[in-house]
């Protein structure tokens, strides 16, 4: 690789399950004990940690040597995927590289499988990270070493142990449609996805992760990481917080040319663009973390790429995901355009019938978007914040149940959207995992569709015969009163009856079983029923047998959609009752 290239620092997101160990891989690399003080272990903030080739070198020994000319790695540091959806550039991904870190005791989890959606989806480059080989039962631990090394100092029941469990994790892969083996047997680190065992806890396979980083960026990503370093910076918000002494801030990541204390910048929201003036750059130490420094190291002028903070008038209305670019008197009016176009066309709303989408930053709206399109779901509105009250009173004008539905991902719901709701029948899903929300709408749909499919069932009259039992006349007429059988199907109230010859006797009024008034009656049952219009001796007799007349429409639907539902009483009812019937038309019913 030439020498006299500008190559910037290659952004690596961290991703993966809750709990696999994000936190705790860049505390072993930076030598410090975040994970400790976090709540529950959890990362809470999201960062950027800048970890030079020197310390790569000195953690890999060997393996690096001088055949890499990288400045290092530029680690995002953050829970779930959040980093990489609020990391965008004009659509795409900013992230050069990812790393999943998957429990290889758990396997692939909720998160994990977003992950890799999100990676596929974006054509990012990704390694898996195995974690916690440390925990199955019997391994000997190797601080700091190589996995090869520690690999073959482990009993060889400890190995094929690890080997199971690895070729699960590449049997998930596959599922997901990537090529994957473990990295120390892939000669094509571009077509196949490298799973390297490591412990964050000890050490182990640190080497080789770092190794395998530096190399897919500096083989595969070297025109990527060219840039200008004396161009206008261009960067990316991460998050939007109040500091101490400072007032609202922005983390961000630059990941193009420089910014310097003084400069004028444009800043995405979700009105007009801020255009403010850069009153003091912070950025964290080597080997520090941004969330978590309580000093920053104030500094003039920072060149991509890199992790800084920036204090700045006026910040309030800044967004995560929104760009940042630095600007001049005569090219902020354009550029305030472009950035205002950019978050306008990550954002939906249209007439149509369809759900409503609310996310966190720009980047996780437009993830969610492309998840929802690819499901063939449609989306009225699509924007960034909390569930507003207007979104239910939308939502609840939407006639079509299925899309009377608010969707949102890692946002609450205000008070008074949530009075509102509960006036209305709209349906709210909130997660932090976006295929979770997919799946939430696909099973409201499927429920729904079961729903209205069993009410259409129920409103379509079936078969159902009954015999007039003998001596078990109780009025003759006006209406007719008598004791039956159900001999098939069912019987019910207000449905018209007819004789074997298919001509209609009546309508059954009152049904009663032990005295007690009864909507219906099934196979099998003895109750006594009223019928309107017969007489007893005369239009109908004891001992006959009489059927429920079905009108046609719904005989054809039961016959040609609700045939494997029948039991086979309703069957043989059925096919008895259309025998009668097309005696004298055989394309009755068809």
């Amino acid at each position: 690789m030439a020498q006299d290239k500008n190559l910037r620092t290659p952004i690596v997101c961290v991703m993966g399950h809750v709990d696999h160990g994000k936190t705790s891989l860049l505390d072993k690399i930076r030598g410090t004990s975040i994970t400790e003080g976090e709540a529950g272990a959890i990362t809470q903030h999201i960062g950027a940690t800048e970890v030079p080739l020197e310390v790569i070198n000195k953690v890999c020994g060997n393996q690096v040597k001088d055949k890499f000319k990288l400045p290092g790695l530029l680690f995002i540091d953050t829970p779930g995927h959040h980093a990489f959806t609020t990391l965008r550039s004009r659509g795409g991904a900013l992230a050069d590289l990812a790393v999943v870190i998957v429990d290889v005791n758990e396997g692939f989890q909720p998160q994990t499988i977003e992950a890799v959606n999100i990676l596929k989806k974006y054509k990012t480059p990704f390694v898996i990270a195995a974690n916690k080989i440390d925990r199955l039962h019997g391994w000997d631990p190797n601080p700091g070493s190589p996995f090869l090394a520690s690999y073959k100092k482990q009993p060889e029941h400890i190995r094929s142990i690890l080997d199971m469990k690895l070729y699960e994790l590449v049997g998930e892969l596959y599922d997901h449609g990537f090529s994957s083996d473990r990295f120390d047997r892939i000669r094509d680190f571009q077509s196949t996805i490298a799973v390297i065992p490591i412990s964050a806890k000890t050490g182990e396979g640190l080497p080789d992760i770092l190794t395998v980083l530096l190399g897919l960026a500096q083989k595969f990503l070297e025109t990527n990481l060219e840039y200008n370093n004396t161009g206008p910076g261009v960067g990316v918000v991460l998050e939007v917080k109040e500091e101490r002494g400072l007032g609202m801030t922005l983390d961000a990541i630059l990941h193009e040319g420089e910014i310097k204390v003084g400069d004028m910048v444009a800043v995405g929201t979700l009105g007009k663009p801020i255009i403010t003036k850069i009153r003091a750059l912070l950025k964290p130490r080597p080997l520090s973390e941004i969330s978590k420094e309580e000093k920053f190291k104030q500094v003039k002028h920072i060149t991509a790429a890199a992790g800084l903070k920036i204090s700045a008038p006026g910040l309030d209305e800044a967004i995560a995901g929104a760009p940042i670019r630095v600007v001049n008197k005569e090219n902020a009016d354009a550029i305030s355009d472009e950035i205002q176009s950019e978050i306008d066309q990550t954002r939906i709303e249209t007439d149509n019938v369809g759900i409503i989408i609310r996310a966190d930053t720009i980047g996780s709206l437009e993830a969610m978007v492309n998840e929802f399109k690819s499901a063939e779901v449609p989306i009225r509105k699509a924007d960034i914040g909390n569930i507003s009250r207007r979104d239910i009173v939308e939502a609840s004008a939407i006639e079509n149940p299925l899309y009377s539905v608010v969707m949102g991902f890692n946002v609450e719901i205000l008070p008074d959207a949530l009075d509102e709701l509960q006036k209305t029948d709209v349906k709210l899903f909130i997660s932090d995992v976006i295929y979770r929300l997919v799946e939430d709408f696909e099973e409201h749909v499927d429920n729904l569709k079961a729903l209205t499919e069993k009410q259409r069932s129920e409103a379509i009259i079936r078969p159902g015969k009954f015999r007039i039992l003998p001596n078990h006349t109780f009025r003759q007429s006006k209406p007719a009163v008598v004791g039956v059988e159900v001999e098939g199907g069912v019987i019910k109230k207000k449905l018209n009856v007819m004789n074997e010859a298919g001509n209609r006797v009546g309508v059954i009024k009152v049904i009663q079983d032990k005295s007690e008034n009864v909507d219906e009656a099934k196979f099998g049952a003895q109750v006594a029923i009223s019928i309107d219009g017969p007489v007893v001796g005369r239009n109908i007799k004891e001992g006959e047998l009489l059927y429920i007349d079905i009108p046609e429409k719904h005989a054809k639907i039961v016959e040609q959609e609700l045939i494997d539902s029948l039991a086979p009483d309703e069957l043989k009812t059925l096919e008895v009752f259309m025998k009668i019937k097309r005696k004298g038309n055989a394309f009755w019913g068809k």
